[in-house]
């Protein structure tokens, strides 16, 4: 017998289980449809597990460094065991918070693949939803009045460069090492790479980065870019950037070899390891698309404002659509698609005003218009600039590299765009998303007293920077 839903939600990922907990707030009869577990790629492949290996590499690195804050230590070494241990014990503690909001929120969960079937006997629409069971017991069938769907991305290869798990990794298989390579080659400098670069380098792995645009991180504001790889590069990490990484050549015998075209030269280079980090791919197949008149383009489910595919009772949300690929836009997007759903008319996501980060060390965080970016919409722009080297915090926490900038409208005074790269800059990136809601002038944010001593300071210090009134520059 088929059950009744009013929304009935694939995948279980953050966007899914969000939107599940505010669709069952809004007195929602709702289900999901998870193949794996809840929480999805961010909870089990992405932003928890590699920021919990992330803190274990920084704590690694203040042992190591502890004898410049008066704190001797000896024997100082790296149990990656234990560190994988301690990974795994912080996404099954969030696992369990997760199982216990849909259990608080009376939310259905069906461990198995959801497929969307085609006009049926349950159904004159698209629409009915059959769930092969992971147990193996029969297929569940599911008739929602409303769909999202939220089957989240995988990582991407490249053509001819297969996955092996051995040598031949991407996120997921590197999440898994039993023990840290000594040497890794990473393909792909964006977000993703530069985090695993950055965290095997602290580590103690020797890593190289082959990118294949002319500067690593290329979506953020190009000074971010040229700090982040002045550091890396400091720190012991070779990078190559215009690299095009040749598959054909990839030979495997106890390490990994590749070759790469730079700049004209083609070089090889040698790893025990080699690591694809070149964007993600969104998981459409094998849920009844082609039973709907949903529209892909580019790999991804095309929808308006609201998160509606063509067919307007089926919405998409997260990494499937595209855009930005963050774990808050897939929860945000989720609730403005269930806030639609019910009829509440949910303001449109400006995605302008959306934070992103980068947890590498430094760490680099931005929201709104790189200086190229705004450049290219043909504002005439004041900028200001403050470094972390003149802020108290930053000495007193040793870590003084980095800098904030503030990007305004010469016309209007209004802030189009804020970057930071330096320490606990992933934290401080939120006043300069409200600023941001708020549409704050630099002067309304250098007017924000900020404490001292802290690292935000620096905020306040850049603002004034735009009008060259910095007091400690």
């Amino acid at each position: 017998m088929a059950e009744e839903y009013d929304l009935v939600i694939l995948g279980g990922g953050t966007g899914g289980y969000v939107a599940a907990i505010r669709a069952a707030q809004l007195g929602l009869k709702t289900a999901i449809v998870e193949k794996g577990k809840l929480g999805g790629t961010c909870l089990h492949k992405g932003c928890i597990p590699s920021k919990a290996l992330l803190r274990s590499a920084e704590v690694y690195q203040t042992a190591l460094k502890s004898e410049e804050f008066g704190v001797f230590t000896s024997n100082v070494n790296v149990d990656f065991k234990k560190v994988q241990e301690r990974k795994n014990k912080v996404v099954d503690q969030l696992y369990r918070g997760v199982q216990h909001l849909m259990k608080q929120g009376k939310i259905a969960v069906y461990e198995g693949i959801g497929r969307i079937l085609g006009p049926s006997i349950f159904s004159p629409i698209p629409g009915t939803i059959s769930v092969e069971m992971n147990d193996g017991s029969e297929n569940e069938m599911l008739i929602p009045q409303n769909i999202i769907i939220a089957t989240g991305s995988r990582p991407k290869s490249l053509p001819g460069l297969a996955v092996d798990g051995e040598f031949v990794l991407t996120s997921d298989e590197a999440l898994q090492l039993d023990s840290l390579p000594k040497s890794m080659i990473i393909v792909g400098g964006g977000v993703i790479g530069v985090e695993w670069a950055s965290m095997l380098n602290d580590f103690g792995v020797e890593v190289t980065v082959l990118e294949y645009a002319d500067k690593i991180i290329p979506t953020e504001d190009h000074e971010v870019s040229d700090e982040m790889l002045r550091i890396l590069k400091k720190k012991g990490i070779a990078f190559y950037t215009g690299a095009k990484v040749l598959p054909e050549t990839l030979k495997k015998d106890k390490s990994v070899y590749i070759c790469a075209e730079v700049n004209g030269t083609v070089e090889e280079f040698k790893a025990d390891k080699l690591l694809i980090s070149v964007g993600r791919t969104a998981n459409l197949e094998s849920i009844g698309l082609d039973n709907t008149e949903i529209v892909i383009e580019n790999g991804f489910i095309v929808t308006n404002e609201f998160f509606q595919t063509k067919e307007t009772h089926m919405y998409a949300i997260g990494d499937c659509i595209g855009g930005l690929q963050l774990a808050h836009v897939a929860s945000h997007e989720g609730l403005a698609a269930v806030e639609h759903i019910a009829g509440e008319k949910p303001k449109e996501i400006d995605y302008s005003l959306i934070s992103k980060c980068i947890y590498s060390s430094p760490e680099a965080a931005s929201v709104g218009l790189t200086e190229e970016q705004a450049k290219k919409d043909g504002y005439e722009l004041k900028i200001g600039k403050f470094p972390f080297r003149a802020v108290g915090k930053a000495l007193v926490f040793g870590e003084t590299d980095g800098f904030v900038k503030i990007i305004s409208d010469k016309k209007t005074n209004d802030i189009l765009g804020i970057h930071m790269i330096g320490p606990h800059v992933t934290d401080m990136i939120s006043e300069a998303g409200l600023a941001k809601v708020l549409d704050a002038t630099p002067w309304e944010v250098a007017n924000t007293i900020h404490p001292h001593p802290s690292l935000s300071e620096a905020i306040g210090e850049a603002a004034l920077a735009v009008d060259g009134l910095a007091i400690h520059s």
